[in-house]
């Protein structure tokens, strides 16, 4: 059967169904990580987004119940070349087209994602609809441009959790290298969930944090009345300055705590700050962008997943550019001394993509623990 993916630009793209018989609108934006992509289906910064996959095969393992960085997939659709036809792994417990079909998520397959991807890359992400319904190209283009833009919706509150509660579940270390930072006392950790990704909080766990994840609209006096010795900033889908809430609560808590963001976490944090943030032509998602730390002059090579990026000029007086993306030369980090705040625009959890930055959850325990002892 037939699907067909339009953009509001009338450019449309034909292939193969697969998933489900379905028809979804979303941002079209593409990823060049290699693997994966069971992650990135489930990374709830992908809510309100179409992905395209740029590695040639993508479904040869499967989907398994333990490699979810979220309860469901969060992809509005799935652009691939090759769905390939077995599935190999023996952690595998459902093909890749069952799983999308289960969770009403269609995809196409046998699209020339090259010529799509270097589609966006010259003329920006744009919205799109996929269908397996409707073929008719004029309607679909016309469905495209009438869908709602990204910046226009609230997608964190779609996706964060809806009541507080602790994370308990530790992080597998036979397949990934440890964290080494969880020596010494058990801390308390508040971490807000704009749409995070599950081994964010394995990873706070195993650095010797005892986490209580909170939602998006979480009161900065809430969070202090749990008297945390540090907060985290989760990751999340869509325009940070969409979720006014989040950097309200935000700026309530820089100075009186630790902080640490990641991703969108990143950017409210920034925001909360007084800095401002503007939309990349195409995005960074993948998991190899060199990134410097520009104190210690070492490269990481990183997994990321955004849209939009702090404008460096805008930040305050008092923070620290500390990381830079060496494709682009954009903010991928910046520290407030003073105010104890961390943050980093790529993904150090990776899930997927390299362990490179895995030290950042020490520093952060660190900075915790010499906050603690004063």
């Amino acid at each position: 059967m037939e699907a067909l993916l339009a953009l509001e630009d009338g450019r449309v793209f034909a292939g193969r169904a697969f998933g489900a018989s379905a028809e979804r609108a979303g941002e079209v934006v593409f990823n060049t990580s290699m693997t994966g992509y069971q992650e990135i289906l489930s990374d709830p910064s992908y809510r309100g987004q179409i992905v395209v996959m740029t590695a040639p095969e993508i479904g040869n393992v499967g989907t398994n119940i333990v490699d979810f960085e979220s309860r469901a997939p969060q992809v509005e659709g799935y652009v691939v070349r090759e769905l390939s036809p077995a599935t190999s792994s023996w952690r595998s417990t459902q093909a890749l087209h069952d799983h999308l079909r289960e969770h009403r998520i269609p995809g196409v397959a046998e699209v020339d994602t090259r010529a799509l991807t270097r589609h966006l890359r010259s003329r920006g992400v744009m919205k799109g609809v996929l269908s397996s319904v409707d073929r008719s190209v004029e309607s679909l283009v016309r469905k495209a441009r009438e869908a709602p833009a990204l910046e226009s919706l609230d997608l964190v509150r779609e996706v964060s959790c809806r009541e507080p509660f602790r994370w308990k579940d530790a992080r597998d270390v036979r397949w990934a290298p440890s964290t080494s930072a969880g020596d010494g006392p058990r801390l308390r950790c508040v971490a807000y969930d704009f749409g995070a990704k599950r081994n964010i909080f394995r990873l706070l766990h195993e650095s010797g944090f005892d986490v209580t994840i909170v939602p998006a609209d979480f009161a900065a006096s809430d969070t202090l009345a749990l008297e945390p010795d540090a907060i985290f900033l989760s990751n999340g889908p869509g325009d940070p300055a969409a979720a006014t809430y989040a950097i309200e609560a935000v700026r309530g808590l820089v100075g009186r705590k630790p902080i640490f963001g990641i991703c969108l976490g990143h950017q409210i944090a920034a925001l909360a700050l007084g800095a401002t943030t503007f939309k990349l032509k195409f995005g960074h998602r993948g998991a190899n962008h060199p990134v410097q730390d520009l104190r210690t002059k070492r490269v990481s090579v990183t997994s990321q997943n955004h849209g939009y990026a702090v404008k460096t000029d805008t930040l305050p007086q008092g923070t620290t550019v500390t990381h830079v993306n060496l494709n682009d030369q954009t903010c991928e980090g910046f520290l407030d001394e003073d105010a104890a705040l961390l943050a980093v625009q790529y993904h150090p959890e990776a899930s997927p993509g390299p362990h490179d930055a895995l030290g950042l959850f020490g520093e952060f325990r660190g900075m915790a623990l010499a906050r603690r002892s004063r």
